[in-house]
């Protein structure tokens, strides 16, 4: 796999379980795109509450291409957010954002299709959040 096989558009399904049981889901796209020092990643989607609120709901990160095959994410601000590393079939990091822990597990073994499982601790979050990546 190739930083470049990521370009274009794909369809994400997200769901979200809180501690407490409380289920929301995602549904959107997430569009990665050239950019000059790698690629923006735009999402964007509707998310679903338990309770059936709807929301309008978009991120946007920077990836960028590092020599040792690893892809630096960063906030759309450019702060560091997180790295991975395209060797591996499912590599694993995590982000400190005071006063929680954010444990990020990709998995790439059913390429084209992907998915990220983030799981979050803390004294403010404590959910998993799972999203597939698919053509």
């Amino acid at each position: 796999m190739r930083f470049t096989d990521f370009l274009g558009e794909w369809r994400i399904e997200r769901e979200i379980v809180e501690a407490g049981g409380a289920t929301h889901r995602l549904t959107g796209t997430a569009l990665l795109s050239p950019e000059l020092e790698g690629l923006l990643y735009r999402e964007d989607g509707v998310l679903m509450t338990d309770t059936g609120a709807s929301f309008a709901a978009s991120r946007v990160y920077h990836w960028r291409q590092a020599s040792d095959g690893r892809i630096q994410v960063l906030f759309e601000d450019g702060r560091d957010f997180h790295t991975f590393d395209l060797t591996e079939g499912r590599p694993e990091d995590r982000h400190w954002c005071d006063p929680d822990q954010y444990n990020v597990s990709y998995d790439f073994s059913a390429w084209p299709f992907w998915q990220s499982v983030w799981t979050v601790s803390g004294p403010r979050k404590d959910y998993q959040m799972v999203t597939r990546y698919y053509r």
